[in-house]
């Protein structure tokens, strides 16, 4: 072997023990209960599974298209999800009994209209986005809304509707958040 050929396998045979490092890190924080969140749905961070119903956030497997949708436009890689991608992890902003009314302007809860959930017509990467019909909704028993006032191209309710709650895999509490 020349030096070239032996220092490609050494560099090869590195970034595969950082990536197996890496899959065994996150399979036992996921084991332990804990969560990494690196999307920009949530401010960046860790998060615990809380035995609290009423935990604010929670984690949870989409309904079709949705989860297609989101796995063909990159938002869901890798994870537990029944069709094999990572669960989305998303604010609850409305439970039963709470007024949801969608419209351009964004989601509002009982009159009150959260930043930064207007739906938008196109992606970042410039492709067609379908919100949820417009109108005005009391949330089920059966379900949740969730939306990211953090950040205004957040994949959420704004576009796929109320959540049913048996989809929702954990409850979550932050951790420790950047």
């Amino acid at each position: 072997m020349n030096g070239q050929s032996e220092r490609s396998m050494r560099i090869a045979a590195l970034v595969l023990l950082v990536i197996g490092v890496m899959a065994a890190t996150f399979q036992l924080f996921a084991a332990s209960g804990l969560r990494v969140n690196a999307s920009p749905s949530l401010p960046m961070g860790l998060y615990v599974v809380s035995e609290r119903p009423d935990a604010n956030l929670v984690e949870f497997c989409p309904a079709e298209p949705f989860a297609r949708l989101a796995i063909v436009r990159g938002w869901r890689g890798a994870g537990a999800c029944p069709d094999g991608a990572a669960p989305l992890l998303k604010p609850v902003v409305a439970r039963s009994g709470d007024l949801v009314e969608l419209s351009a302007r964004g989601i509002a809860v009982n009159g009150h209209l959260l930043p930064n959930t207007s739906p938008l017509v196109r992606d970042s990467q410039g492709r067609p986005l379908q919100p949820w019909p417009f109108g005005r909704y009391v949330v089920g028993a059966d379900a949740v809304w969730v939306a990211s006032s953090y950040n205004s191209h957040s994949f959420d309710s704004r576009y796929f509707g109320p959540v049913p709650v048996k989809s929702i895999r954990n409850h979550l509490r932050p951790l420790a958040v950047l």
